[in-house]
């Protein structure tokens, strides 16, 4: 295996710049229909990573949120200026995972999807390769996630629970 090289990222207007310090935990080609209404495309290929392994490097982000099959909504991260959406942030895992867009890196060939997910509605043109693993809704994660993804998860739930529980606690 070759060892991690940082990828570099960012808006098409270039005002916000990021990069990926280390590997994603795991790669996501997501073929719900609310992700293709989100994209405008067939899937959302989305990497997901702890946000502190997210530098921004020029620019800020703006925010917004949005709603969600789930009912609890999402954040998006977007360029003030061109509004291109470069990660989100989901109900589960709130800010401490961000989604990043793979398309938005300046190598996103580097970064193939680990699993197809939602293929019950993937558009019925998409070809799937026989050799990335495809669910009809979502996988079993101790199943699927390679070791050291799953230890850095392990290491991440326990801000991911101080997250929900404010979460929770404001809801009230």
């Amino acid at each position: 295996m070759t060892p991690w090289s940082a990828l570099e990222g960012g808006c098409t207007c270039r005002a916000v710049r990021y990069r990926l310090d280390s590997a994603p935990l795991f790669v996501h080609c997501c073929h719900c229909r609310w992700c293709q209404r989100e994209t405008g495309s067939a899937f959302a290929l989305n990497a997901m990573i702890e946000a502190d392994r997210v530098t921004v490097m020029t620019g800020t982000p703006q925010t917004i949120h949005t709603p969600s099959l789930s009912g609890l909504g999402q954040h998006i991260a977007r360029c003030p200026h061109c509004q291109l959406a470069l990660w989100s942030h989901y109900a589960g895992s709130g800010p401490c995972v961000r989604f990043v867009r793979v398309g938005t890196l300046d190598e996103p060939d580097r970064l193939p999807p680990d699993v197809h997910i939602f293929t019950a509605s993937k558009q019925p043109w998409v070809i799937l390769p026989p050799d990335t693993p495809a669910v009809s809704a979502y996988y079993d994660r101790d199943q699927l996630w390679p070791a050291a993804s799953l230890e850095r998860r392990r290491a991440l739930q326990p801000k991911i629970d101080t997250w929900l529980a404010q979460r929770d606690a404001a809801q009230r």
